[in-house]
């Protein structure tokens, strides 16, 4: 900046990649594929969450159940949270409007931003005022309840385990503390721009990448009886073909179909074990860059029929039905 402007995005670009490596990685280290041994994943997948502030451990265990889940859309309703055509005709039209608003793909950028910077925030403040809450209650009816007792009794809505609550714990104290000083570094107005415009982008494009591997025409979205996990992976997830320098800033997760078949597959492994098992492949989804759109419109799911359909065409049908 202080030489030029125009330094500036080359760089910004370059730090949204690299922001999309490292949350990659994240989610290898969550899957314990990233190195051999566990603790190595786990010390490498929080510093790795840093630089997205997201809290690795507590993410990788709420991905996990979408990896148990795959194609099952009674129990899991990917990253949209998708309404089922019954629900969907439940809503009044203002709800309806709004639910389709909230599923714009421009709502990856304020959402994403959200979802990196200010969510584990606030389930950190959320969670604790939870347990302060207990706290003072079980006091209340016993004051002489001990610590461990109040905490052994208290069952928290927002976080699993212990070690996700530390995990949330010191990765909000690092990364708030690294704004602090960065702000203080570098000035808080061209700080908290450029970390904004980073932390956006990155959120976005990866919002959008995780959404089209599962969200496409055809897309395996089955009720949970007769629900399959192998075809959930080979049909409810997407071969994202995309040019090579992205799939090495993506860490390979493109060959998602893959991953979904084993996530303890290496992300440096995904590709050849692609290449090797092609011919075994042919119900996979092949997605490109311009398919992204057209993918974004399928927000509803039709329980009856198994599959994904638009807002569009579930007003077709009801027209048809009343014509």
């Amino acid at each position: 900046m202080a030489v030029s402007v125009w330094l500036l995005p080359p760089i910004i670009v370059l730090l949204v990649l690299f922001s999309l490596r490292c949350f990659s990685l994240m989610h290898d280290c969550g899957h314990y594929s990233l190195f051999s041994s566990k603790k190595v994943n786990r010390v490498a997948g929080f510093v790795f969450g840093l630089v997205n502030a997201m809290p690795q451990y507590w993410w990788s265990r709420d991905h996990a159940y979408h990896h148990k889940t795959n194609g099952d859309w009674e129990r899991y309703r990917s990253i949209g949270d998708f309404l089922s055509t019954k629900e969907y005709a439940q809503l009044t039209p203002s709800d309806q409007k709004m639910y389709g608003l909230l599923r714009h793909p421009l709502m990856a950028f304020p959402g994403g931003f959200f979802y990196l910077a200010f969510k584990p925030r606030i389930i950190l403040l959320l969670g604790s005022y939870d347990f302060i809450r207990h706290a003072f209650s079980c006091l209340s009816s016993d004051t002489s309840m001990g610590l461990a007792a109040i905490i052994s009794s208290h069952k928290p809505q927002h976080w699993s385990t212990a070690a996700e609550f530390w995990d949330i714990l010191l990765n909000s104290i690092v990364v708030v503390g690294g704004w602090i000083f960065l702000s203080f570094l570098l000035g808080p107005v061209f700080f908290l721009s450029v970390y904004s415009i980073v932390l956006t982008l990155s959120a976005a494009i990866f919002i959008n990448i995780f959404f089209v591997q599962h969200i496409f025409e055809g897309a395996y979205a089955h009720k949970t009886e007769g629900w399959d996990y192998l075809t959930g992976a080979v049909e409810g997830s997407s071969y994202l073909d995309i040019p090579a320098v992205f799939k090495w800033f993506t860490a390979d997760i493109s060959y998602h179909n893959i991953h979904h078949l084993s996530e303890k597959i290496p992300n440096y492994n995904l590709e050849t074990c692609h290449q090797k098992n092609s011919h075994l492949l042919s119900q996979v989804k092949k997605i490109r860059i311009g398919d992204v759109l057209s993918c974004s419109k399928f927000i509803l799911w039709d329980s009856d029929a198994d599959k994904l359909i638009s807002i569009q065409e579930f007003y077709q049908r009801q027209a048809n039905a009343f014509s």
